[in-house]
C-alpha cells in the first residue's frame, strides 16, 4: 500500500506539471554532458574553475574523463563522450577528416617544456632547439621518462623524436609510464630523470617536483588546444545540445577573459592563452 500511494502522488505530480506546463520530475533532473579531455586540463586546475561556471549557468552536468587526447579521440569515435577538448592537432584533423566531429574550434594553447634534474647530466640547458636537447639526452644515455600513452604530449613527444632523427623506443635510458602529465612528472622527479610537459601542469605542481625547466621558447613546442563537437548523426543516442553548450561556452568572451587571467594571481603569469576567433596561421599551425 505504502509504494502504490507513493505511486500515486509521483503519479499525481506528474499529472499537474503537465496541466501547468511545468517541468516534470524527470525533465527537471540535470542532464549530463560527458567531456573527454587531455590530462593536462584537469591536472592544471583549469576544469576546476570553469566547469562548476558551465553547470550553474547551463543546468547541465559535466563528467568529465581526463584521459590524453588519443584516448579522448578514441571514446569520440565510439560515440562514448559528448564534446572533446584535446591538444593533438594532427590527429584532430584526422579525426575530423574521418566525419567523427561537426565543428572544432581553437580554444586556447601554452607551450611545452623539457624538465629535468638541476644537476642536468645530459647537459641540455641552454639548447637551442628541442631536437638538439634530445640528441643529447640520447648521446649521453640520460633517463627520459615518456607518457607512452598516446595523449597529445606523447604525439608531440614523438614527433620530437623524428625531427632529431632518433628512434628511442627500446633504448634502456627510455622509459614508458603509461601515466598522465601529473604522474609522469612525479616518476620523472622521483628518479631524476628528464620528460617533455607541458607548462601549466608543471607550473601548477613544481613546488613537490624538484625539476627545473631545462629547455623552452623552441616553436615546435607550441601545445594548442582544441573544442569538438562529435557528430549527432553517427551516435544518434550522445548529448549534442549539451555538448555544443559546452563548446559555446569553452570559445565564449567570459570564459576566454577566464582563461586569460588563470594562474596569474599564483605563478605571475597565466598558465594557457586564450585563441578563439584567431586564424590557426597566426599560431603556425
Amino acid at each position: 500500500m505504502k509504494i502504490w500511494k507513493q505511486f500515486s502522488l509521483l503519479l499525481a505530480a506528474v499529472t499537474a506539471c503537465i496541466a501547468f506546463g511545468l517541468p516534470t520530475p524527470a525533465s527537471a533532473a540535470p542532464k549530463s554532458v560527458i567531456l573527454a579531455t587531455t590530462t593536462s586540463t584537469q591536472d592544471s586546475g583549469l576544469l576546476d574553475v570553469l566547469i562548476p561556471i558551465f553547470e550553474k549557468e547551463s543546468g547541465y552536468f559535466v563528467k568529465t574523463i581526463a584521459v590524453g587526447s588519443g584516448q579522448a579521440m578514441a571514446m569520440g569515435k565510439k560515440g562514448e563522450a559528448d564534446v572533446l577538448l584535446v591538444h593533438s592537432p594532427d590527429d584532430e584533423k584526422k579525426f575530423m577528416a574521418e566525419g567523427f566531429g561537426v565543428t572544432r574550434r581553437l580554444v586556447m594553447h601554452n607551450d611545452f617544456i623539457i624538465v629535468g634534474p638541476a644537476s642536468d647530466p645530459a647537459k641540455i640547458r641552454g639548447a637551442k632547439t628541442s631536437a638538439d636537447a634530445l640528441k643529447r639526452i640520447a648521446q649521453s644515455g640520460s633517463l627520459f621518462l615518456s607518457r607512452g600513452d598516446n595523449s597529445g604530449t606523447h604525439a608531440k613527444e614523438k614527433k620530437l623524436w623524428k625531427t632529431a632523427g632518433i628512434t628511442p623506443d627500446g633504448q634502456k635510458w627510455y622509459q614508458q609510464t603509461g601515466l598522465g602529465m601529473g604522474d609522469t612528472l612525479n616518476v620523472a622527479a622521483e628518479k631524476k630523470g628528464y620528460t617533455l610537459a607541458d607548462r601549466g601542469t608543471y607550473l601548477s605542481i613544481r613546488k613537490n617536483l624538484g625539476l627545473a625547466i631545462l629547455v623552452e621558447g623552441d616553436a615546435k613546442l607550441l601545445n594548442v588546444y582544441h573544442v569538438i563537437e562529435l557528430n549527432p548523426a553517427k551516435w544518434p543516442k550522445i548529448n549534442a545540445a549539451g555538448g555544443k553548450a559546452f563548446a559555446d561556452f569553452m570559445v565564449s568572451r567570459k570564459v576566454q577573459e577566464l582563461i586569460g587571467k588563470f594562474g596569474v594571481e599564483k605563478f605571475g603569469s597565466p598558465l594557457f592563452f586564450p585563441d578563439a576567433g584567431k586564424k590557426p596561421e597566426t599560431l603556425g599551425l
